[in-house]
């Protein structure tokens, strides 16, 4: 009876991989997007669907595009084919410390379910998805050409300045063309579309910020938002100011 269950869920897998081929193709700049990290301090609450094995003949600790991927829940979590989901992992910030955010590792869609398990298919991978990364809801990205464009709008405003916290995969370092998160979001009344100016300061109180690059808002939560940097003059780091183009 398990072999026949089996093979039943790789030929609906087998099935929803090619539905979910047969979609419009997302941009390159909508893929970079949905790869990034989230704007938010917020990890896996209790209770989050996880991934917790796969359909494989061999056993495996990495996992890619078009593998299947089994979920600790079933029809009685909601879940049903069809469903997409990102696949995240909350970030550790090293050494064990307590966990601020998390990154993106890719997507997938669910293609079969039962009560307690459903069998879903990596539909596309950022990094290397392993067992008990988390799921929550996929949505496509909106995108604006203006995110690729290096403008410089207004001038910045340097009486409230914000910081940059990170980049994708918890890197302290970026460059253009980069994502990295920082420490405003919609309650600074930030937009998608808002511009920072990036500045450092030099260590010396005879010298003023130096300007390093810029940014554009790709997308806010509450306390956080995402930035693509269009200009970099130099690497920029975690702790290098953001002052707000007005």
């Amino acid at each position: 009876m398990k072999t026949l269950v089996l093979a039943a869920l790789f030929v609906t897998c087998a099935a929803g991989a090619s539905y979910a081929q047969a979609e419009a193709p997302m941009s390159p700049l909508a893929m970079a997007v949905a790869c990034a990290p989230p704007p938010t301090y917020d990890v896996a609450p209790a209770g989050t669907l996880r991934i917790i094995g796969a359909q494989d003949p061999v056993p495996r600790a990495l996992f890619s595009n078009r593998d299947l991927l089994v979920i600790g829940g079933g029809t009685t979590a909601g879940l049903q084919p069809g469903q997409q989901f990102f696949v995240r992992r909350a970030n550790s910030m090293g050494g064990g410390r307590t966990p601020r955010g998390s990154r993106t590792l890719g997507w997938l869609r669910v293609v079969a379910v039962n009560e307690t398990t459903a069998i879903a298919v990596v539909a596309h991978a950022c990094g290397g998805i392993v067992i008990d990364d988390y799921l929550e809801p996929f949505a496509e990205p909106m995108v604006s050409a203006d995110f690729e464009k290096d403008e410089t709008p207004g001038q910045p405003d340097f009486s409230n300045l914000g910081h940059i916290l990170l980049g994708n995969e918890e890197r302290a370092t970026v460059g253009n063309g980069d994502f990295v998160l920082v420490d405003w979001g919609a309650a600074q009344g930030l937009t998608p579309g808002s511009r920072f100016a990036i500045y450092r300061d030099v260590g010396s109180n005879a010298l003023p910020l130096t300007a390093v690059g810029e940014a554009i808002v790709v997308s806010t939560s509450h306390a956080m938002a995402l930035l693509r940097i269009t200009r970099a003059r130099d690497a920029i780091y975690a702790g290098d100011y953001v002052a707000l183009r007005k």
